[in-house]
């Protein structure tokens, strides 16, 4: 699979269910030690909680790893609910620790499935979007004349401007999704009669935002 969605930064929402506190913080991780290390640094800065629950997706698709913990809680009641609550999400390389601060009050083997998926799927929905893609980094030397010429094309096909060199020539350094990449090539060589190439440095895995609604 080329490309996926994965939480563009870390996201907390907080809700609170017969006076417990239930506080839900989501994170993009992309390795089990990642996942391990954020919610270790949760765990830090709640050191007075009741639980910790995590639950975390590395991968996507049909190559994933998960894990989910009830960190005291009764049995299934928390980590399956809360990774289930992921799981539906449809984001990859993505880890979630729900802080609870118990407020007296019992919730009961229903109640505490409730909250933890509650509090989950309310996170996931205010969480940013970007995309874990394999990417071309391409290389395009031109003159200064085609400097805004070649912004505009890069933008037009959703190429991300990484390095920008000012000599005898211009030389732009961008990147594209796998995907984009072809048409702006084209889109490159018609404007340019044929006189301007883009040279592919390098392949790889990156992270891009997702395209706004009717820029794909």
């Amino acid at each position: 699979m080329n490309s996926y969605p994965i939480p563009a930064e870390v996201t907390r929402h907080e809700t609170q269910v017969l006076n417990s506190r239930f506080i839900a913080t989501l994170s993009p991780a992309f390795s089990v030690e990642e996942a391990r290390a954020f919610i270790a640094a949760i765990r830090r800065e709640f050191p007075d909680a009741t639980h910790h629950v995590p639950a975390y997706i590395i991968g996507y698709g049909d190559s994933v790893i998960t894990h989910c913990s009830d960190d005291g809680e009764p049995a299934g009641t928390a980590g399956r609910p809360a990774l289930t609550a992921l799981t539906g999400s449809g984001l990859g390389d993505v880890v979630v620790v729900v802080t609870r601060y118990f407020g007296g009050t019992k919730l009961g083997t229903g109640g505490l499935v409730r909250a933890y998926t509650a509090a989950v799927q309310r996170v996931v929905a205010l969480t940013p979007r970007a995309e874990r893609l394999l990417t071309h980094i391409v290389r395009i030397v031109a003159p200064y004349s085609w400097y805004e010429r070649l912004q505009q094309l890069i933008h037009a096909h959703l190429g991300v401007v990484m390095d920008q060199e000012f000599a005898a020539e211009v030389t732009l350094t961008a990147r594209f999704a796998v995907e984009k990449y072809p048409a702006f090539g084209v889109a490159l060589q018609e404007a340019s009669h044929g006189g301007l190439v883009a040279e592919i440095l390098n392949t790889e895995m990156a992270i891009l935002p997702i395209p706004a609604q009717g820029e794909k």
